[in-house]
């Protein structure tokens, strides 16, 4: 909760008048709690799983013969009702899991910095004793003023690296063989994954790949909306990995290394057997250790077909 009444109190705070983004942010949050705000992460999560996938789950349900030839694996086809028991799985899994969770994780991201007083001595004291307080809470802030956009895309681009190299390790631990049969073969009952299923997991997996999406924000704290618009893009990129189709507008075109629905659909493609393509964002740890070796041979296989 914002420590201003009126806006003219916050920017006598600040010593200068508030940006627009800024009026729009005190008058949205200045009467919620940090709970209440930080919890808006699950309706974000259920909101975007809920819409990013419909167009793809259109394009799949319409069978467009123009669509298809953007359809990586062209010959399996998802049908409404299979999207539709997926859909109804993976919210059954954010209501009664992810969104507790995510409230009793709170105490872990809220930490309280002193204000500012004028004995020396004091100040010294709170100083000292700051990195003790920021160890035990990550220091996620609600308040103004609101970061520049340069701090919000550095910080993102900081939590999409974290979290893909923390991924890949993790997400190459759950295709051990206890790992897999225990808990990764949910993730897996779809060979031709769709947007839906993009979340679809065993809860236990939620758990382990949700810890690289958190750590970034745990190691360089940032402001509530960069924390929103992490878990917006983390999950949307998610979604369009998993989506089946590869256009030419895809990110995969555009930015380098970027894994792509065509990438990650191999990995769903060979199922248990797979130890290739792990990355979820980017693919430099598939190809710094090796573990695309498969893909690439699947692949140059493909295009000596094509040339014949």
């Amino acid at each position: 909760m914002l420590p201003y009444q009126t806006l003219e109190e916050a920017a006598s705070a600040l010593g200068r008048n508030l940006t627009l983004p800024e009026k729009l942010w005190f008058n949205y949050s200045a009467n919620k709690s940090d709970l209440l705000l930080f919890s808006h992460n699950t309706i974000f999560l259920c909101l975007v799983f809920s819409l990013a996938p419909l167009p793809y789950a259109f394009i799949e349900l319409s069978q467009s013969e123009y669509m298809t030839k953007f359809k990586v694996q062209t010959k399996i086809k998802t049908s409404f009702s299979d999207m539709f028991k997926c859909y109804k799985d993976v919210m059954k899994t954010f209501i009664f899991f992810v969104a507790p969770l995510q409230i009793l994780s709170f105490p872990t991201v809220k930490v309280k910095i002193p204000k500012p007083v004028k004995s020396w001595a004091y100040e010294f004291e709170e100083i000292s004793n700051l990195g003790t307080k920021l160890w035990q809470g990550v220091g996620i802030r609600t308040s103004l003023p609101l970061p520049s956009m340069w701090e919000m895309l550095s910080q993102l681009v900081v939590y999409f690296l974290i979290e893909d190299y923390t991924n890949y390790w993790l997400h190459r631990l759950l295709h051990c063989k206890w790992g897999y049969e225990k808990i990764h073969h949910v993730h897996h009952e779809y060979s031709s994954p769709f947007g839906f299923a993009a979340p679809y997991a065993h809860w236990a997996e939620i758990l382990i790949l949700g810890f690289p999406t958190f750590l970034g924000p745990t190691m360089v704290p940032c402001h509530m909306i960069t924390l929103y618009i992490w878990a917006i893009l983390r999950h949307v990129e998610a979604i369009q990995t998993h989506s089946g189709y590869e256009f030419p507008w895809s990110p995969t075109n555009l930015v380098p290394f970027y894994v792509g629905a065509e990438y990650h659909d191999y990995h769903h493609f060979v199922g248990r057997q797979s130890q290739s393509n792990f990355a979820s964002v980017f693919t430099y740890c598939d190809y710094i250790y090796g573990t695309d070796r498969g893909y690439r041979h699947h692949k140059q296989a493909l295009n000596k077909l094509k040339d014949m």
